[in-house]
């Protein structure tokens, strides 16, 4: 490729670099890292990328010195791995000195493993991004060879929601009535158009969200995998929506579709959930007590992303509440998060998480049978493991006292009421 072109490109990105807002977030860079960020398409990998440019500028590095390319970049759509080493003699051409290599959605370039850990043994410091989960397989992490750390980067969580709209927290302002209310104002919302950063730009975020939400569908997963029968994917990722907090399995997933007159294999049904999976549009909570094949095959599915998954319920607050709790533990414990089912015992409890020993029931209002349930399910779970710290009910708002139960309940909002101390 044209060493000019290449100019263009780079010359570009650095005024979008310039001009675009960046939002902090809960994260942190080794000083001399190299990294790969993977993460939901729009959940803000390049603008954490920015963040590091500007945070280098700050620091004292010209801006001749970043190179950023955006491999989403139509002009680079002939680019192939072959091209890739133009980058190095643009780079000495623009500075004499050190430079600092930044790949947005570089998984575009088939081969590009090798000329990243290249730049890695040269000690050139490099970040990359994509949204493919393979790109942290353990196929891609043996070319890389442990020459760069992975990130997943994921939508905002309410925190991060909280400071993007401008809305105070802490104890102060949880215990003061204004900042409660803007607090639980803002979870309302959060509840429903989730956190990906850009939505908040748009007036209409149904839009956006759809606009998302078929990027994913039809680029990342339908066009880069070849698959056929597009409807056949738009449907079943339909009825994953609707079933989000069951066990649905494959089989049960091939009738639901024959029942519509869906002809798909449940072979390909399999296929294309992970490539839902590969995308970061859906991930698995597996069962702790189940057997291996069993925990493998017939986990439940929680989209990434509550807005997202808004697009496919309408006035189900109670399935984007438990998927909102789903993708907040996924993202704080993300090795140690299970569900917890036994057909023998009856024990059904929505999240548990075993090193922490923790369980945690999921309900959206307190109606008397319903929370009579789920608190018989966290202590009959209590009662078997013998090993249980915490048991949580959470709610989307409510503080009630149990009564002699004696558990503690966190409101979703974030409010821990504590009406006594279970043993």
């Amino acid at each position: 490729m044209q060493h000019t072109l290449w100019k263009q490109v780079i010359f570009d990105q650095h005024e979008v670099i310039k001009r675009v807002k960046i939002i902090p977030r809960e994260y942190t860079f080794e000083p001399q890292g190299n990294y790969v960020l993977t993460g939901l398409r729009r959940a803000g990998k390049s603008t954490l990328l920015y963040d590091q440019i500007r945070t280098l500028v700050s620091q004292g590095v010209s801006w001749e010195q970043i190179i950023c390319i955006n491999f989403e970049d139509e002009r680079l759509a002939e680019c192939t791995a072959a091209d890739l080493n133009d980058i190095l003699g643009v780079q000495a051409e623009l500075s004499d000195k050190k430079g600092y290599f930044f790949f947005d959605e570089i998984q575009n370039i088939k081969g590009w493993e090798k000329f990243a850990r290249r730049l890695a043994d040269s000690k050139e410091r490099t970040f990359i991004t994509g949204s493919n989960a393979k790109m942290l397989s353990s196929e891609m992490e043996t070319v890389l060879g442990g020459r760069f750390l992975s990130m997943h980067v994921y939508p905002f969580s309410f925190r991060e929601y909280l400071t993007a709209v401008g809305v105070p927290f802490g104890e102060q302002m949880i215990l003061q009535t204004k900042g409660s209310a803007a607090i639980r104002k803002a979870f309302a919302s959060y509840l429903h158009v989730g956190g990906l950063p850009e939505v908040l730009s748009y007036q209409d975020k149904r839009a956006y969200l759809s606009s998302v939400y078929q990027k994913i569908l039809l680029g990342d997963i339908l066009a880069r995998n070849g698959i056929r029968n597009p409807k056949a994917l738009e449907l079943m990722m339909k009825k994953r929506a609707e079933s989000v907090k069951d066990v649905v399995s494959f089989s049960r997933l091939h009738h639901l579709l024959g029942e519509i007159g869906v002809e798909v294999s449940k072979d390909s049904l399999i296929e294309y959930t992970g490539y839902a999976e590969d995308s970061y549009l859906l991930f698995p909570l597996r069962n702790y007590i189940s057997s291996f094949a069993d925990r493998e095959g017939n986990p439940k599915w929680y989209f990434s992303d509550n807005g997202l998954l808004s697009l496919f319920l309408v006035q189900k607050d109670p399935l984007l509440l438990e998927n909102l709790v789903a993708v907040a533990l996924s993202r704080r414990y993300p090795h140690d998060l299970f569900f917890f089912k036994s057909e023998k015992t009856g024990i059904d409890v929505d999240f548990y998480l075993p090193n922490e020993h923790t369980a945690i029931g999921v309900t959206y209002t307190l109606d008397g049978s319903t929370d009579d349930r789920e608190i018989r399910n966290l202590v009959a779970l209590a009662k078997s493991l013998g090993d249980l710290k915490r048991l949580v009910l959470l709610t989307y708002e409510e503080e009630r006292d149990l009564g002699h139960r004696r558990y503690p309940y966190r409101s979703a909002a974030g409010v821990e009421v504590v009406v006594g101390r279970g043993k």
